[in-house]
């Protein structure tokens, strides 16, 4: 059963962390040359992760480069995706246990910006990075044109194929946003290794991060302000132009469940090989597998073939089966997906603000920044993209970015997301005989959390 947090609540919530954390106080601007390790022995900050993207290379690499820098230790402490807000809203008013410094997806920061939880780190933009930085994350962390979070990492939503099994169903890679809904449509239709609910695209029936990128690709949105006041937009006729396609790629291309979010879809690409006996038939011991998945670039490291890796079970990528592109739009060009990654910022409340600042500058470093990239992580700074590489992932990275959007920077934004409601109404998409009449529904719905401060 789902859990959701009522309009009262999440307006309680705002007003605590308003309370505790006011309009969001200034971090010292003591720079590096002031850290003296010796005297920092005994001082420690806590950084909060959120899930499990960023390495344990990269986070070895923070907490020894910051002991070397500061003499201080860095505590890491990894937060699940799932209670993150409401973690957030618990520690960040509260000066004894608020973690430092923090990462929150790119789609949480405009509500706790909004209500004061982070430093003003203005005076240290231009320093890490400044122009070169991610804009839309730069600005979902900007509020009256001060600066509050600035971007970790970013990646770009694109999709992975079975080439193997779409060249098995006679169909070609897309040039365009119909062609890929026609193309997973015939793949599933085709089922050319007769799999049980076999899907041509694998796309979760609450899955509205990716699925949004076809309300998009019609010029729709999920919301927009109307001089000062947010409202919903899945009423929008562009939105709903999105939302048909949606309904028609759930029923006729998609066997994924009707709960299904975004979470691991690669389980079900990876699973086309593994059903088939020696004899290359199906037995049937999976309910589910795809020819086509949309993720983040970095899924691409759980994608392969399976095999022993140090005793571990690890995918290696198989160019002979795998395959990557951009999601092509209504005219031929990277159709525009949601912009995954996060955001990162010093608690106003943190207690040692210049050691947090530092670790800021350890983040945004070239040496930081490039271990990002080499990971499969979207650099914070663009200087740093060439790290990423130039293979297939790369390339479908740098151009899905390059048509990318945002969640609407609404300051209840994180509300909207936390009560669960897209979810919700993205799984009555398929079923529905009436979609403006259920998008209106929702709009209604929607529309008293965007405005919460």
């Amino acid at each position: 059963m789902k859990k959701y947090l009522g309009l009262a609540t999440l307006t309680t919530v705002a007003a605590l962390v308003l309370t505790a954390c006011g309009g969001g106080s200034t971090a010292s601007t003591d720079s590096s040359a002031t850290i003296d390790p010796a005297a920092n022995a005994d001082k420690s900050i806590t950084l909060w992760l959120a899930g499990g993207d960023t390495p344990d290379e990269l986070r070895t690499y923070l907490t020894d480069t910051f002991k070397d820098q500061t003499g201080a230790t860095l505590k890491i402490e990894e937060q699940g995706w799932g209670d993150l807000v409401t973690k957030m809203t618990t520690a960040l008013p509260d000066p004894n246990n608020t973690p430092d410094v923090v990462e929150m997806g790119n789609t949480q920061s405009p509500t706790f910006t909004n209500i004061g939880a982070f430093a003003d780190i203005s005076d240290m933009y231009e320093e890490l990075g400044g122009a070169k930085l991610i804009p839309s994350f730069v600005e979902a962390g900007a509020v009256d044109g001060k600066n509050y979070t600035l971007p970790y990492y970013a990646g770009s939503r694109y999709m992975f194929q079975r080439a193997d099994v779409w060249e098995e169903a006679g169909v070609d890679t897309p040039a365009t946003l119909e062609e890929f809904n026609t193309a997973v449509k015939t793949i599933t239709e085709e089922n050319p290794r007769d799999i049980k609910n076999f899907s041509g695209f694998f796309l979760g029936g609450q899955d509205w991060r990716n699925s949004v990128s076809w309300i998009f690709a019609n010029n729709g949105d999920l919301a927009k302000k109307e001089g000062d006041t947010w409202v919903s937009t899945l009423s929008d006729p562009n939105t709903l132009k999105g939302l048909a396609q949606i309904q028609d790629l759930y029923r006729n291309a998609s066997k994924a469940p009707s709960d299904a979010k975004d979470a691991t879809p690669w389980l079900y690409i990876n699973d086309t090989d593994q059903i088939l006996d020696d004899e290359g038939e199906a037995t049937g011991k999976t309910s589910l597998a795809a020819a086509t998945i949309m993720a983040p670039g970095w899924a691409h490291w759980s994608i392969g073939d399976l095999a022993k890796q140090d005793g571990k079970d690890v995918r290696e990528w198989n160019d002979e089966k795998f395959s990557a592109f951009v999601l092509p739009g209504n005219d031929g060009n990277p159709a525009p997906v949601l912009a995954g990654g996060s955001n990162i910022g010093i608690s106003a409340q943190s207690q040692n603000p210049d050691l947090a600042k530092e670790l800021m500058r350890i983040i945004f470093s070239a040496e930081y920044q490039n271990l990002l990239g080499e990971n499969g992580l979207g650099p914070a700074n663009a200087d740093h993209n060439a790290a990423l590489g130039d293979d297939q992932f790369a390339q479908a990275a740098v151009a899905s970015a390059s048509n990318s959007k945002l969640t609407p920077a609404a300051p209840g934004w994180a509300a909207v997301e936390s009560s669960m409601i897209l979810e919700e109404f993205f799984g009555k998409i398929r079923d529905a005989d009436d979609l403006k009449a259920l998008a209106e529904e929702y709009d209604a719905k929607i529309d008293p959390l965007l405005n919460l401060k």
